[in-house]
């Protein structure tokens, strides 16, 4: 293992400083923006700007790999996404901001197959699932040191945006001098939304209403701090909570996921999420319990997204799981879309409060529509289950792949780490 983390360290360095860079700028949008004198409404649809390019980089980053290659689109994405962060402070206008939210979230979509079929190529199916694991908690820390970074300079000057860009420029180096070129297997194409539908209904929507949680969550929940009179470190350690939430709760969920009835630990963990939102739409702005129901919001909701995954591989023959995984982010995707405008919306007619009640409304919408779904069809006994596997929305589908390979490697060869616990 030690040998193959020594072949993709420059990766995994890199992804920790892009995400900080990322992390930064997303969070201190919505700080700026207040500061600007945006309305909510107007970050909102900024937010979303980020998901639109996102959806369009999955589509065609790989038809860009295939013509040019690996380390060129890499380099440029990175040119293109440190350019955008340098732009924020000198394009103060909602428009301008959308703008480079899609430059951004496209540069981030690209970002991410590329890295994603670099760790594929790098590992052995016995080592890919531990790389993975390694990779997504590259990602989580980097998102979650952003936040700290947040409080080095005054967020209505440039600096941060300028130490946002610095972080993703040199994120680049360690990665594109290290990289070798390696063939690129691009993903199977996306199965439709209909046929994925039709082989799990509470998996296809799950995943589009779970694409509202995040986004609105990532995109709105410093709009919603700074909305409510949070200072710049209150709003940090806000959002470190979700996002602490999200890698201390995978474990758990996932071993209730190998043990039951995966639709009741679906809906259970709705039901929690849910929850945890109330609790922060009550909590009038009171930090520690905000740090309480931002980490349960943010913990629920990671491992949902994994949870909605292995539920739909249970209806699929090993063959179409690849396909599905390609149906499945565009249906996260187009969710994720209207998360922030629906937030942003109900928060600019009644009031930042709204932002938890809309969280709230999207988690309920998952445990009625699985409870309603239990009555249609038998489910699956935890015997015939696939494995659960962690997995983060801001992945591919050529991750979501690669996880799908190394737990059925794991299964076929009879070892136990591609099932938590």
């Amino acid at each position: 293992m030690f040998q193959v983390l020594g072949a993709v360290w420059a990766l995994l360095l890199g992804m920790i400083l892009i995400m900080a860079g990322n992390g930064m700028q997303s969070t201190l949008m919505g700080v700026r923006g207040g500061i600007e004198g945006f309305s909510t409404l107007h970050l909102s649809f900024v937010t979303a700007g980020y998901f639109v390019g996102f959806l369009l980089g999955s589509r065609l980053a790989p038809r860009m790999i295939q013509h040019v290659g690996h380390v060129r689109v890499f380099a440029a994405l990175g040119s293109f996404m440190s350019a955008a962060l340098i732009a924020y402070p000198l394009l103060a206008d909602p428009i301008a901001w959308a703008g480079l939210r899609i430059v951004i979230g496209f540069a981030m979509s690209g970002i991410y197959v590329t890295a994603e079929s670099w760790l594929n190529h790098s590992a052995s199916n016995a080592q890919r699932g531990k790389l993975l694991s390694a990779y997504m908690v590259a990602q989580t820390t980097g998102d979650m040191s952003a936040q700290g970074l947040l409080n080095l300079a005054d967020p209505a000057e440039p600096t941060l945006f300028i130490a946002a860009s610095i972080l993703v420029s040199l994120a680049f180096a360690p990665i594109l001098l290290s990289a070798n070129p390696v063939p690129f297997n691009e993903s199977a194409k996306a199965m439709s939304l209909r046929r994925l539908y039709q082989a799990s209904p509470l998996g296809t929507v799950g995943v589009f209403l779970l694409g509202g949680v995040f986004s609105a969550q990532a995109g709105m929940a410093a709009v919603y701090g700074s909305s409510a009179g949070l200072s710049v470190r209150e709003i940090s350690i806000f959002i470190t909570s979700l996002l602490a939430g999200s890698l201390v709760m995978q474990y758990p969920i996932g071993w209730l996921s190998d043990r039951m009835d995966r639709r009741r630990v679906i809906i259970l963990a709705a039901i929690i999420g849910a929850g945890a939102c109330t609790l922060g739409f009550t909590s009038d702005a009171a930090l520690p319990v905000l740090m309480v129901a931002g980490f349960f919001t943010g913990g629920m909701a990671m491992p949902l997204y994994s949870l909605l995954i292995a539920y739909v591989n249970d209806y699929l023959d090993p063959e179409d799981m690849p396909a599905a995984s390609g149906g499945l982010i565009f249906a996260y995707g187009a969710g994720a879309i209207t998360g922030p405008i629906i937030a942003g919306q109900a928060m600019e007619l009644t009031g930042p409060q709204t932002f938890w009640l809309v969280l709230a409304s999207l988690f309920a919408a998952i445990a009625i529509y699985g409870l309603w779904r239990m009555t249609r069809r038998p489910g699956v006994s935890a015997e015939d289950s696939s494995a659960y596997f962690g997995a983060i929305p801001t992945g591919s589908s050529m991750a979501i792949e690669t996880a799908q390979e190394a737990v059925q490697y794991e299964e076929e060869h009879g070892e136990t780490s591609g099932r938590t616990g």
